[in-house]
């Protein structure tokens, strides 16, 4: 029997092997535990309702239903709001990974990552943070949407929807939003307005709870998808 504290983790791939390899890994290291697979989104769905897991380690390309709808599913059912999704991917960009991080992933790992940073990366996001640093995470943001509309603009009610968001914000949490998107740390976005990092999570929380955002990452989503930073110059 597994400790009440493990990180509870649901692997889902369509390849046996990928599954097996996984568990075998994950087992082995403390405080983690596999507590069940999925083959495809559909099964992913079906397995995180039944198992509640702390972490769902998801495949992007899968028969039936793809990692991605799985996700938005997974990530909008209220039950399962302690539930984080970290997308399996074979490249550093995949064509997939923003929609995968719009549709409510934390983030993203390369299936071929060493163990050890597999299982800080199960950490991280079990914790509610992005899975990469937010400067990393701005260069990935910026490369989707510099490349396509954005999704306000481009779905039946989707930006005004963003447009309300937005619009619910404070200066102050509009400022620190933008801080945040742009890759600043919590203690680098207090020392530039001159506020402790404790204040600074108190808005980036209350940031979260506005704009339904799942974690960092969904946040620098959001300011970019919203209009509130418009991405570099190509």
């Amino acid at each position: 029997m597994q400790p009440d504290d493990d990180i509870r983790i649901l692997v889902v791939d369509d390849q046996d092997l990928v599954r097996s390899g996984f568990k075998a890994i994950l087992s082995s290291y403390d405080g983690l535990a596999v507590v069940g697979e999925a083959r495809d989104g559909a099964e992913a769905v079906a397995r995180a309702q039944e198992l509640r897991p702390d972490v769902v380690l998801m495949d992007i390309r899968m028969p039936q239903k793809d990692g991605i709808e799985a996700t938005r599913d997974i990530t909008g059912n209220p039950l399962l709001a302690g539930t984080h999704v970290l997308v399996l991917t074979t490249f550093d960009i995949d064509e997939y990974v923003f929609d995968a991080l719009a549709a409510g992933a934390s983030g993203f790992l390369l299936k071929d990552a060493d163990p050890d940073d597999i299982a800080a990366a199960i950490r991280v996001v079990a914790a509610g943070d992005a899975l990469i640093q937010p400067s990393v995470m701005r260069r990935l943001v910026e490369t989707f949407v510099a490349a396509r509309p954005r999704a306000g603009w481009g779905t039946a009610g989707r930006g005004d929807a963003l447009r309300a968001a937005l619009a619910t914000l404070t200066d102050r949490e509009r400022e620190i939003l933008m801080l945040a998107a742009r890759g600043l740390s919590n203690d680098e976005i207090a020392a530039d307005l001159v506020i402790s990092p404790a204040t600074v999570k108190t808005h980036l929380a209350r940031v979260m709870a506005k704009t339904d955002a799942h974690d960092r990452a969904q946040l620098v989503v959001f300011a970019y998808e919203s209009g509130l930073i418009a991405p570099s110059p190509r």
